[in-house]
């Protein structure tokens, strides 16, 4: 599938971030849980529904974790992200795909807000605050 026609299919934009996550655990609804895994996550995207980032650690598919989302100028939420994709790129990292569960829409809304602050050249990634649980 090319990138356009995987824009195409995209509900939400997806827009440029940089944050940092540590991933200390995953878990199943049925009470399966993953502990001590300390994989440091790379946000490169947020969207409306999900994120999409990096890792060196492998993280199952199916899965879930708990994070910080750090929109600078104090405006942040914790979520609960399901592992929907994964795959190795042609450098050897892993590029995941996570999408939010049960994301109040007031906090989804934040993500618009994230929007109209980079259009108007108010967020630059590079002075972008790091994220951390």
């Amino acid at each position: 599938m090319t990138d356009s026609e995987m824009k195409d299919r995209r509900k939400y934009k997806r827009l440029p971030i940089e944050l940092h996550l540590e991933v200390d655990e995953v878990f199943k609804q049925d009470h399966i849980v993953i502990k001590d895994l300390n994989a440091s996550v790379s946000v490169t995207d947020i969207s409306r529904s999900g994120i999409g980032f990096i890792s060196e650690g492998s993280l199952p598919l199916g899965y879930y974790f708990r994070g910080r989302i750090n929109l600078g100028d104090g405006d942040f939420f914790y979520v609960v992200l399901q592992i929907v994709r994964a795959h190795i790129s042609e450098n050897s990292y892993k590029i995941y795909g996570a999408e939010f569960v049960g994301l109040a829409p007031f906090l989804a809304d934040k993500v618009d807000k994230y929007e109209k602050k980079m259009n108007r050249g108010e967020i630059k990634l590079e002075d972008h605050p790091a994220s951390n649980p």
